[in-house]
């Protein structure tokens, strides 16, 4: 679940300039979802006008040239053709007051003469060095990948010998603090359960920050193989407690752990944050049902697009030759926008670039695999101890249909060890809410419910005493 918007900067950009000068450095700052991007045009004077150039300095980007600008009677207009990105703004005294666009979407950003520092976001939660117990940076390998992963080690203290969880991160690439929208919940797990006793493993996903491989042609199944071998390292520790290994995992990471679980008799005990139970074509069907739905839109909306989605992902539920799928998704979508013109191409895109997108983020690996999957082929195998939790307001993982077939599933397994618990009023991230709806989630200043980390922390001292 989780989207994030990326800034892609190419190309030129001429400028033509009415009455005010222009030129110099101008700075501003996009809001996105809680997550901020500074912005830097440079504009100078040629012969044939003006050139300008465009940085992103919190993604190493610099220099970078603009397709076209105008100037005229104090507005003013930035395009970045290969990026869909556009900019209309207009001058008013030292400041330029506008509009950025990408991919359909719109934010507020102004821009300024003045160097413009990112506001510093309130995370209380957020633990501060130095730490009251013992952190290792360290690397272990993924033999069957060929890869290293990269990751944090927390111990109550150097020496000793104690349980210890592996944390598992939910989808889309993370570091090894689950960092989200300026929010690091696995930091704030780890540190409250190293305070308590319970050492914790976290690392950066596969392709992430300092770990290996390549995180875009990876599945479920190929995380899985990370974890396996993160429990092969952990037992290769003096201080972790091999009776005594657990793993905790997050929506996705709520997947994977069964999938490691059914095949291990190592594991003491598995936690599911809004893991799920259902197969993904079904859960993603409601988590757009239910989005939509908070989002305000109508019934009729709803099942039009619910019936489009349903037929997409049964073709990929149904296909074993990817090309041909490729083929009949574009046809199908294609069909789709024929027959209903209310649909609103993202602006930028031609009609051909939306199918495409489309059609390539159906048929990723990742989601093919996601889509087919149905988590009670694993869970009815997993015997250890199991806790499954849920926020009541969770739209990505709604409580009730994941909860009630995690639950059968390992019933029908004979596993008499499940204690599942809904929380009122928490979203997706476990975070106290408003509506659950993911743009919510950057706004709020709880990284995660501490009543959540007390329940958690309890339940698996009680695993392990």
């Amino acid at each position: 679940m989780k989207k994030k918007v990326l800034i892609f900067l190419t190309t030129i950009f001429s400028l033509t300039l009415f009455g005010q000068d222009i030129t110099g450095q101008w700075n501003g700052v996009l809001k996105v979802q809680g997550m901020q991007l500074r912005l830097v045009f440079n504009v100078t004077k040629s012969d044939n006008g003006y050139y300008s150039t465009m940085d992103s300095p919190d993604q190493g980007a610099k220099d970078i040239p603009v397709t076209n600008t105008t100037f005229k009677n104090s507005k003013i207009k930035f395009e970045v053709t290969n990026a869909k990105i556009e900019y209309n703004g207009e001058l008013k005294e030292k400041e330029i007051i506008g509009v950025f666009k990408q991919g359909g979407q719109e934010f507020l950003m102004n821009l300024s003469r003045k160097t413009i520092e990112k506001e510093v976001l309130r995370r209380p939660q957020e633990p501060i060095k130095p730490y009251p117990y013992y952190s290792e940076d360290v690397t272990f390998q993924n033999t069957k990948a060929k890869i290293s992963l990269s990751g944090t080690l927390t111990l109550p203290k150097k020496e000793g010998n104690f349980p210890v969880v592996i944390l598992i991160s939910g989808s889309g690439p993370q570091n090894r603090d689950g960092e989200l929208l300026g929010h690091k919940p696995f930091l704030i797990i780890s540190d409250y359960l190293t305070k308590n006793g319970i050492g914790v493993l976290r690392y950066d996903d596969r392709g992430v920050g300092q770990s290996k491989g390549d995180f875009k042609t990876a599945t479920s199944a190929d995380f899985a193989t990370d974890v396996e071998s993160a429990i092969a390292y952990l037992k290769t520790r003096k201080e972790a407690d091999k009776r005594k290994i657990g793993l905790i995992g997050h929506s996705e990471g709520g997947l994977i752990a069964p999938m490691v679980a059914s095949k291990s008799k190592d594991l003491a005990f598995i936690i599911l944050l809004a893991g799920t139970g259902i197969q993904g074509n079904k859960l993603l069907l409601l988590q757009q049902e239910l989005i939509a739905k908070a989002n305000g839109s109508s019934e009729a909306e709803i099942k039009k697009s619910n019936q489009t989605n349903a037929k997409l992902f049964e073709m990929v539920v149904q296909s074993n030759d990817n090309q041909k799928l490729k083929t009949d998704l574009a046809n199908l979508i294609n069909e789709t926008l024929k027959n209903d013109t209310s649909t609103q191409i993202p602006n930028g895109l031609t009609k051909k670039e939306y199918i495409s997108m489309q059609v390539n983020q159906i048929s990723s690996p990742w989601m093919q695999y996601f889509i087919k999957f149905n988590p009670a082929t694993v869970l009815k195998k997993v015997k250890c101890p199991v806790l499954a939790v849920n926020g009541y307001k969770d739209l990505q993982v709604p409580p009730k249909e994941n909860l009630t077939a995690i639950r059968n599933a390992l019933k029908k397994g004979g596993n008499k060890k499940v204690t599942t618990k809904i929380f009122p009023n928490l979203n997706h991230l476990f975070q106290e809410c408003e509506t659950g709806l993911p743009s919510e989630y950057g706004t709020i200043e709880q990284t995660f419910s501490p009543i959540v980390l007390t329940e958690i922390t309890k339940w698996i001292l009680n695993q392990v005493e």
